[in-house]
């Protein structure tokens, strides 16, 4: 049938309320097909195809043994710094997946590997993919960016204020390089670091036509860079601006150094148009801060706090989350620009008519070291408020994205476990895992969970990949087998009927030394804006299953795309 006909048969009222109260898999996949299929048409772009198109990050890890020497010891000239060394050697080589094992023995363990960014349509069919410059495929100005193959939380993807960019993180390093993401940057030296290498955290952007630009930072030290938006809507479309970015920082002993503390978390960082060569980055330019303090909790270990995963800006505002570590709270925040939003108790709403932050922190140098940085930011109110170390329950929150003003989309990872034989059903029986719908109550000035979707998504289920071993890891006495254990990153799109179409890549737990490194797949489904409990055949779709050596990071709707109709 051809896809004109079947998008007609789609179009039909009858067929949409039938949709949108009982979706299918059928259904779900030929709605996404059909929603896409105009905006090629009408919409050619020189790069990306057209409007109705996502882009996808991944990783792929180039398998060779001699990529570690088993006996080697690591990190990379730990003997050079404060910290002393793990004992024995590195017990695997570079085959994978067994690679991943060494973490078991170096804590900061992980390879560098190239970074492709696939232009798929909305049910999953791959368009066009574009490697991102690299010391193995370097772009005529030699700039380069590679991402930490094992690092789950790196290579989210951003459109820019006004939409014509896509922007995300990694690191200026070459391909198969050892530990960079636990390495110091060339401007935040700690000593007590056990990585003695120094390489520079950078944010890409790129634009419509397929072209890169790098801008370099000292932030992150010990640490990575996870999510970057360029804030251009007032550059007279030079798309130059500023980068809002999130992150953590430190891989050493307490107390940090100055430039750890002032690297982690929120930061602000102006864009670069020289190539990487020309560029001499300064200190870390804070952007946010947090303090357990703010909800009368004693204060954690500085910088901490600040360890922050999802990224989106919605109506002038800055939201950001934590989903990971024993400090701080994990859980749903926003930039206060006013000083109005949480005067006191640390939670609140933002105020109307806020603006987006414009210009760094200010701070007092002379008490970072030990008071850390002023605290501006806020608990978004409703979600958790309760530091990790007292709370009872833990969320893990990842991506998140607006439909609207009163209803927000938040993934949960879940939390990861893989301690035992009982990996695959304690994820099965996570409650908060997979894809939470939040509802903003203007009576209350207050966010509510309204429902969690995780039907299709088979979590603690395993799965097959091809070539990927079955068996028991001998290193950890647990099955290979990844199974999906809740979602990362997001990407939406509301159409004009009220229907929500999600996009998410999932997190795995498995017995792999590093589960970072489990192929995971992409995900979509269909939601109702106006709903507030869950249709009863609302479920995600598999749309895509990296393959062996291969992870999925990202999901965004392409450059351009954000404006106007894009279904």
């Amino acid at each position: 049938m051809a896809i004109n006909t079947v998008c007609s048969a789609l179009c039909r009222p009858s067929f949409k309320a039938r949709l949108a109260a009982q979706p299918s898999r059928l259904s779900l996949a030929l709605a996404l097909a059909c929603a896409s299929a105009g905006a090629f048409a009408q919409n050619a772009d020189p790069f990306f195809g057209g409007k109705g198109v996502l882009v996808v990050s991944r990783s792929v890890y180039d398998n060779a043994s001699s990529n570690i020497t088993p006996g080697m010891v690591l990190p990379p000239h730990c003997n050079s710094a404060q910290a002393s060394c793990p004992t024995g050697g590195a017990p695997y080589d570079g085959t994978y997946p067994a690679v991943w094992n060494n973490v078991l023995y170096d804590p900061s363990f992980g390879l560098t590997a190239r970074i492709f960014l696939d232009t798929i349509t909305p049910w999953g069919q791959v368009v066009r993919t574009l490697e991102v410059p690299n010391s193995v495929n370097p772009g005529n100005s030699h700039d380069q960016l590679v991402t930490s193959f094992s690092s789950k939380s790196e290579l989210a993807l951003n459109l820019s204020s006004d939409g014509r960019f896509l922007t995300f993180m990694g690191y200026v390093a070459p391909v198969n390089t050892i530990d960079v993401s636990n390495s110091n940057t060339p401007g935040a030296i700690d000593p007590t670091n056990p990585d003695g290498q120094t390489f520079y955290r950078a944010v890409a952007r790129l634009d419509a036509e397929g072209h890169f630009s790098f801008t370099e930072t000292n932030a992150y030290s010990g640490n990575n860079g996870r999510s970057a938006l360029l804030n251009n809507g007032n550059d007279n479309g030079k798309g130059n601006g500023f980068y809002y970015t999130v992150g953590n920082a430190g891989n050493g002993a307490n107390p940090q150094p100055v430039g750890v503390i002032l690297g982690a978390g929120a930061q602000f960082i102006e864009a670069s148009n020289q190539h990487e060569a020309q560029q001499t980055p300064g200190a870390p330019t804070p952007l946010a801060s947090f303090s357990v303090t703010q909800l009368g909790a004693k204060a954690d270990k500085v910088g901490k706090d600040d360890n922050y995963r999802g990224l989106t800006v919605f109506n002038n505002v800055v939201y950001f989350t934590k989903g990971s570590g024993s400090n701080g709270v994990n859980t749903v925040y926003f930039v206060d620009t006013t000083g109005k939003a949480c005067p006191s108790g640390g939670v609140g709403v933002p105020v109307a008519g806020a603006k987006l932050p414009a210009n760094p922190l200010a701070y007092d140098s002379t008490t970072v070291a030990t008071s850390g940085l002023p605290s501006n930011v806020c608990v978004l109110a409703g979600f958790p408020a309760t530091p990790n170390k007292s709370a009872t329950t833990v969320a893990y929150p990842f991506g998140l994205w607006f439909a609207d003003a009163n209803t927000l989309y938040v993934a949960d990872e879940g939390d990861g476990y893989a301690g035992g034989a009982d990996l695959y059903t304690h994820a099965a029986q996570q409650t908060g895992a997979g894809l939470q719908k939040w509802v903003y109550n203007a009576g209350t000035k207050s966010w509510k969970l309204a429902y969690t979707v995780q039907n299709g998504l088979n979590l603690g289920t395993s799965y097959s990949v091809a070539h990927y071993p079955e068996g028991i890891n001998s290193a950890t006495g647990l099955s290979w087998s990844p199974a999906t254990d809740g979602l990362r990153n997001i990407a939406g799109h509301v159409e004009p009927d009220g229907t929500v179409t999600i996009w998410a890549i999932t997190s795995t737990v498995s017995g792999n030394g590093d589960t970072g490194a489990d192929p995971n797949r992409l995900v979509a489904v269909r939601d109702v804006l106006r709903n507030t409990t869950a249709a009863p055949q609302e479920h995600f779709v598999t749309l895509r299953n990296a393959a062996f050596g291969e992870v999925l990071r990202g999901v965004s709707l392409a450059p351009g795309a954000s404006s106007g109709k894009w279904f």
